[in-house]
């Protein structure tokens, strides 16, 4: 308690000598004179911000547009911009809002363009007077871009069509794609402004291609559409199920096929050792692999007979056999 005491009051004479210090200064000549150069400075600076905000200047400004009180039952078809570019003129002091402070959104009312023709359309000189309105008077529009405002829309129903991926995924060789690949939608709505196109039957994702994955992977995909088309929506979030894979060795039976009646064969051993890669979720499956030997392989002077699996799962993968043929003994069944 003593320590913090004592470190509190060498910092208030620190402190204390400190003031004095800049007070002796401050009141020497040379403290005086640049006491001075700065109060110059401020006034400069004042007279310079004046006349800069009474001179004529060109600012280019990015300023946000909304087409608003768009009905329920209108679709708009193509795309909207959502900024246009500016060029503008006029006094500093006119501009100083959009300089320093948040450039506000130009809001149109989607009625005031709209025609009968399911077009909405503002031309280059509508759209001007539109940005002078926004400025205020004495600022001159030099420049829009872009320069008119058009797009289609469409009050008819739409129609739900199916997604179909594209895709060209590799798993890196340790892993495995472990299930179906999903997709936040399987169709959505699709809207035209025009005739709907008769051989338009389902939509097309953009190619989704990964390469040597090793973990579950989830991208979002654009889809595809024809000009004059709207779909909704417009992106779909794709999942990609990986897992890695690891080895499994078990025991199977060796079976005999196609023993005539009459016969009997027995192979030694009569047990064979399969080893596989599995995903790891599905290594406590007994998976349904089988082992055999077929009689109708066998040629007088064999010793040995090639054992053969049977169909394999496809979450299978490097399976192998060890042995991988074994010996026999054919005799005849005792009637």
């Amino acid at each position: 308690m003593i320590f913090y005491t004592d470190m509190a009051s060498n910092i208030s004479r620190q402190v204390i000598r400190a003031r004095a210090a800049l007070r002796r200064a401050l009141k020497s000549t040379k403290g005086k004179n640049v006491l001075l150069y700065l109060l110059f400075v401020c006034v400069a600076f004042v007279f310079w911000v004046f006349l800069s905000l009474d001179t004529e200047i060109q600012r280019d400004f990015e300023i946000p547009v909304e087409v608003e009180n768009i009905p329920d039952s209108v679709i708009t078809i193509g795309d909207i911009p959502a900024q246009f570019n500016v060029v503008v003129q006029a006094k500093g002091s006119q501009l100083l809002s959009y300089m320093w402070g948040k450039i506000p959104v130009m809001k149109i009312k989607f009625m005031e363009s709209a025609s009968g023709k399911a077009v909405f359309s503002m031309n280059k000189s509508k759209l001007e007077a539109r940005m002078r309105d926004y400025f205020g008077q004495g600022v001159q529009i030099l420049s829009v871009r872009p320069d008119s405002l058009k797009f289609a829309y469409t009050t008819s129903p739409g129609r739900k069509l199916p997604i179909k991926l594209r895709t060209d995924i590799t798993p890196n060789l340790q892993c495995i794609i472990s299930g179906p690949i999903r997709c936040s939608n399987d169709s959505v709505m699709v809207y035209s402004s025009g005739d709907f196109p008769r051989d338009l039957h389902e939509i097309y994702s953009d190619n989704i291609v990964l390469s040597d994955i090793k973990d579950t992977t989830v991208v979002t995909v654009d889809l595809e559409h024809p000009a004059g088309i709207r779909i909704i929506p417009d992106k779909i979030t794709v999942s990609v199920p990986v897992e890695p894979l690891i080895m499994k060795r078990r025991k199977i039976q060796v079976e005999i096929r196609n023993v005539p009646e009459d016969m009997g064969m027995i192979t030694f051993p009569s047990s064979v050792e399969v080893s596989y890669l599995i995903p790891m979720s599905r290594y406590q499956e007994e998976l349904p692999i089988k082992a055999y030997a077929d009689f109708e392989s066998v040629r007088q002077g064999m010793q040995k007979v090639k054992v053969n699996l049977g169909s394999v799962p496809q979450s299978c993968r490097s399976i192998s056999v060890m042995p991988d043929s074994v010996e026999f003994i054919i005799e005849k069944s005792r009637q």
